[in-house]
């Protein structure tokens, strides 16, 4: 079934929406932050635990599923979907992050990027038409178009000639793209650079995706540049289309880019902190191994998360300690719900005009007092 999305309200005094996705005969409200599910999988967590601590969209990354195992055998599977269980939507990236990460200047043309696998060092190329093929064998509901990720910070003349690649990128997967269900949204790049950011977002919107991502954050610039580049590219995308911010996923900077017309959001963060013992609380983010929490057997915070409801501090820190899988499944299932919870504050705070106040509120909550 196709994805739909129905923006549903705009607060009058900041650029934050409310908006309704529907799928698969079930609605989920936005704005929305999506886990990342690179291997398709949520790292440590089962599909059921997924479900359970309230996610809707879900992210897989199509250059590591591409090397393993293949887009071939997850199409012989019946799709993503079926292969890993999930009935809910899925969302794809390009590769094109990983792929600049890998790739040297000089392997960037217009046909594509050259790199290494990073498995077994065999030399590959990702072109625009490639990246999407990839997608649609996936079977994602959501696909990215293929872009050049530009380190922070550039010249402002290299991004207008990387934008210009990225927007004939773009142009050419979504050329190659079939009729189907799955949706294609075009990324608007242009670093810190008003200028080249609305070009690329007017660009990008005469060739008329059905969502437009934005790209180019979480790359080392400071939050208030970060805030900007948003701005920069949100005010000349359409009323009625998702706007996906890409990589970022600290609570400050969800509500943040809500307020600037944000839509969806991903990152890795709530897992990876996770895995290396750090928890999301209203006072603040913790370290679980500080030897404070030794002898600490209240819960990790005023949540109604399985884990909050189960185990203690204690016995968390005990089992990061220790290196047990199970103290990073409890603490990402913790962080996966906390950041929905928090996307659900938002919306209600959206709806009844107070985002400044909450705003405040949780500055003060999160930054400005010790946790006990």
């Amino acid at each position: 079934m196709k994805l739909k999305f129905e923006l549903k309200y705009t607060d009058k005094n900041t650029m934050a929406r409310l908006g309704e996705i529907s799928y698969n005969g079930k609605i989920y409200p936005t704005p929305m932050f999506m886990p990342v599910g690179t291997n398709a999988t949520v790292k440590t967590l089962s599909v059921e635990e997924i479900e359970a601590v309230g996610s809707g969209i879900i992210l897989s990354n199509t250059y590591h599923l591409w090397l393993r195992p293949g887009e071939d055998i997850i199409a012989e599977a019946g799709g993503l979907h079926k292969f890993m269980n999930y009935k809910g939507p899925i969302l794809t990236d390009s590769g094109g992050f990983q792929v600049f990460s890998l790739a040297k200047p000089k392997d960037i043309t217009e046909e594509g990027v050259k790199f290494k696998n990073h498995l077994n060092g065999d030399a590959l190329l990702l072109t625009p038409e490639k990246s999407i093929e990839i997608q649609q064998k996936l079977g994602s509901d959501i696909m990215m178009s293929f872009d050049e990720c530009v380190k922070w910070p550039s010249t402002h003349e290299y991004m207008e000639q990387s934008v210009e690649r990225t927007l004939r990128w773009a142009k050419r997967g979504k050329f190659v793209k079939k009729d189907n269900d799955q949706l294609l949204f075009g990324i608007v790049q242009g670093g810190e650079y008003a200028d080249i950011r609305k070009h690329c977002a007017e660009e990008l919107v005469k060739m008329n995706f059905d969502g437009y991502s934005i790209g180019g954050t979480s790359v080392g610039e400071t939050k208030p540049t970060m805030y900007k580049m948003v701005e920069y590219s949100t005010k000349y995308l359409p009323e009625d289309k998702l706007r996906y911010l890409m990589g970022v996923g600290d609570p400050i900077d969800l509500i943040e880019n809500v307020m600037r017309g944000v839509d969806l959001f991903d990152c890795v963060s709530p897992t990876r902190l996770a895995r290396h013992g750090h928890a999301y609380t209203k006072y603040g983010k913790i370290n679980i191994k500080n030897n404070k929490y030794k002898t600490d057997f209240t819960k990790l915070d005023e949540c109604d998360c399985y884990t909050c409801k189960n185990y203690t501090k204690a016995y968390i820190r005990h089992l990061i300690v220790a290196n047990e899988t199970l103290g990073a499944r409890l603490l990402s299932i913790h962080n996966i719900y906390y950041l929905h919870h928090l996307m659900a504050q938002i919306r209600e705070n959206i709806k009844n005009g107070t985002m400044e106040e909450f705003k405040k509120q949780f500055i003060e909550d999160y930054y400005g007092k010790d946790i006990k």
